[in-house]
């Protein structure tokens, strides 16, 4: 390498231009090395995961289970064998309160013994054997944030054990890590993940600890764009109205240029925390709003919940096959709140592969029976200004007809109504 970058005195201009752009060839391989780059989750990552329904649950003889390979198996095959690997949710991933608090003597997270007595090895090839991918967690501090240990100062070594145990997904926590250490540690353990040659996808929570969620002045987002396949940028869910509905609030963005949703995309996506569909806490169609905007937000969708024992409502929303089309469109663009985004009766819209347009009309209110919405083609700039579309209704999949540049539906107090629109030809349109 040295003699390729060091040219003699006597080389001519134009060798001197060869070289040059061997330089910049081996400068950009080395940054691209760097950087976290792994070609995964070209769509939102799509599984189940642990933390909400289950959280740090360590006593194996309570009714409700606890963080072991028993309850990991158990969702495992459910994932497998009742139509939900069919539909996308691919994905098995166990987060925190599953390792020792201390190191082995070589230096290694290793897992509780009681509850995983197989070994994440032997588990991870359990979940790869029903076709699905294995889901972990750690901390870019000390300890994660139930105070088991974390990666600090052990990223290689972490790194090439979660690749030995055939880990294809991390999410890492930020607890005990002060903010400014973080620019640095989470590139470097992403470079770390890069140098096992294993493809793990990589979940960074920092933008959730900075004052500002990595926007503005907190001047995080682009790293976090070319470091992370996705992160957490805001508090943690939890099974109420109240937190899902805050989420939705934090998520109110008002165009494509906003920093954090013009971020989103193709293997770098935004994740607004985990479904709380099928759980206790909301109603039915509080469920069927969240699973709405999470898919125009382009959101990960990670159910937390307990697929032994799942509603047929909530069950019936989740494997909504029109809906997570629009969650996994290729286009990979983040939608945004397009009209009446400071009031209750709210229009989310969503371009998608093709033209066609994603639509949440949603009544974020708790008082009353409803309110009519209208989406105008004044609220998709892609669409031609004017012209007719043609709707479709994802919740009752039924074809509502075709509309000449607007559309006026009823929405329930705490509800939406979800619609996919195409525009028409202007020699097709037709006013009806």
């Amino acid at each position: 390498l040295k003699s390729v970058l060091q040219p003699s005195y006597s080389d001519t201009s134009a060798a001197m231009a060869s070289r040059r752009s061997v330089f910049a060839f081996l400068l950009c391989f080395l940054q691209l090395y760097d950087a976290l780059d792994n070609g995964l989750a070209r769509t939102p990552p799509m599984g189940w995961m642990t933390w909400e329904r289950y959280t740090c649950s360590t006593n194996c003889s309570g009714p409700g289970g606890c963080i072991s390979e028993e309850l990991i198996k158990e969702m495992a095959d459910l994932l497998a064998i009742d139509g939900w690997k069919e539909a996308g949710y691919a994905q098995v991933s166990i987060d925190d309160c599953w390792a020792m608090r201390d190191r082995d003597e070589e230096g290694r997270q290793v897992p509780d013994p009681h509850r995983f007595p197989s070994g994440m090895a032997a588990l991870g090839k359990y979940i790869h054997d029903r076709g699905l991918s294995f889901g972990t967690y750690s901390d870019i501090g000390s300890k994660t944030c139930a105070g088991f240990v974390g990666l600090k100062d052990h990223f290689d070594t972490d790194a090439e054990t979660f690749a030995s145990w055939g880990v294809d997904y991390i999410k890492v926590d930020g607890c005990y890590e002060a903010l400014p250490d973080m620019a640095r540690h989470y590139p470097a353990f992403g470079a770390a993940l890069n140098k096992t040659g294993r493809p793990i996808v990589y979940s960074c929570s920092w933008p959730a600890y900075m004052p500002h969620h990595c926007e503005g002045e907190d001047g995080c987002m682009s790293t976090l764009v070319e470091h992370c396949n996705l992160w957490r940028n805001f508090e943690d869910v939890s099974d109420s109205w109240d937190s899902v509905s805050g989420i939705i609030d934090f998520w109110n963005r008002r165009n494509v240029s906003d920093e954090i949703v013009a971020s989103a995309g193709p293997g770098h996506w935004n994740d607004p925390d985990m479904l709380m569909i099928g759980n206790f806490g909301l109603s039915e169609t509080q469920e069927q709003s969240q699973f709405a905007i999470y898919a125009i937000l382009a959101a990960p969708l990670f159910m937390s919940n307990d697929l032994r024992s799942m509603p047929a409502t909530s069950r019936d929303i989740l494997l909504n096959r029109e809906i997570i089309a629009v969650n996994q469109d290729v286009l990979g663009k983040q939608g945004y709140c397009s009209h009446g985004c400071d009031s209750e009766l709210r229009i989310w819209v969503r371009e998608l592969q093709g033209g066609d347009a994603a639509v949440v009309l949603q009544n974020s209110g708790s008082f009353g029976d409803g309110a009519d919405i209208t989406v105008t083609v004044s609220s998709l700039p892609w669409f031609p200004q004017g012209g007719h579309f043609t709707a479709r209704d994802l919740y009752s999949h039924t074809d509502l007809g075709q509309f000449p540049g607007s559309l006026t539906l009823y929405v329930h107090e705490s509800s939406v109504k979800m619609l996919r629109l195409t525009p028409l030809p202007a020699l097709t349109a037709v006013v009806v």
